[in-house]
């Protein structure tokens, strides 16, 4: 996954409260085997006015004006801005991965639900915990000044607003060292992957029962 260390991007807010993860990326878009395409669908029931089903090309659509992510200023927006407990319901890791493929790398909010806070992690997603008044002020901001910007520097932890102004979050160092080394679950082990080699093949010479085969 993408290393992520300093990202600057253009804010989307999303308010509303207890957005779980069917209102994310519906049901109905979680039979694909695959661990891509989902960025089309990423809140599909709000925003589109039709029916949607996998694999329908998004041209064919209707688009819901209404909605924030089909308004044009927040167009390309990468930093999205949300109220408690987003990410509530189902334990789907396809809700971060929808939103990561359609463009987000940071998710900011007074809370998360536990599961999805975690799988954010995992999947190259950077969520952040502010004060409900902080957060409260950056939908405030958002909704006055077109084309309104954030600086996510991990590094030091912090949020800074345009006018400088910087708001310190907390991160678990795991979780911070995995997403500054774009390490997840399965890079995290291939590190070892000399040692696991080596380990394997020690096993067949002292142990070749376990490799259901014989060794001449």
């Amino acid at each position: 996954m993408d290393k992520f260390t300093v990202h600057k991007g253009l804010v989307a807010p999303m308010d509303r409260e207890n957005v779980d993860t069917d209102a994310i990326i519906p049901k109905q878009f979680l039979k694909s085997i695959k661990r891509s395409g989902f960025g089309p669908n990423l809140f599909d029931a709000w925003r589109y006015l039709d029916q949607g089903a996998p694999g329908q090309d998004p041209s064919t659509r209707h688009p819901n004006p209404d909605f924030v992510l089909n308004q044009a200023r927040y167009s390309g927006a990468s930093v999205l801005l949300a109220r408690s407990n987003f990410g509530c319901g189902s334990s789907r890791e396809h809700a971060p991965w929808a939103l990561e493929q359609y463009g987000f790398r940071a998710l900011i909010a007074p809370s998360f639900a536990d599961i999805f806070f975690e799988n954010c992690f995992k999947n190259g997603l950077l969520p952040i915990k502010l004060p409900a008044d902080q957060v409260a002020r950056l939908f405030d901001e958002a909704a006055a000044f077109v084309g309104y910007q954030l600086t996510i520097d991990l590094l030091r932890q912090v949020v800074v607003k345009p006018d400088g102004a910087e708001l310190p979050f907390e991160v678990q160092a795991f979780r911070k060292y995995c997403l500054v080394n774009g390490f997840d679950d399965i890079s995290l082990t291939l590190r070892h992957a000399d040692k696991i080699k080596a380990f394997e093949a020690q096993r067949i010479v002292t142990k070749p029962w376990l490799n259901n085969r014989l060794i001449a």
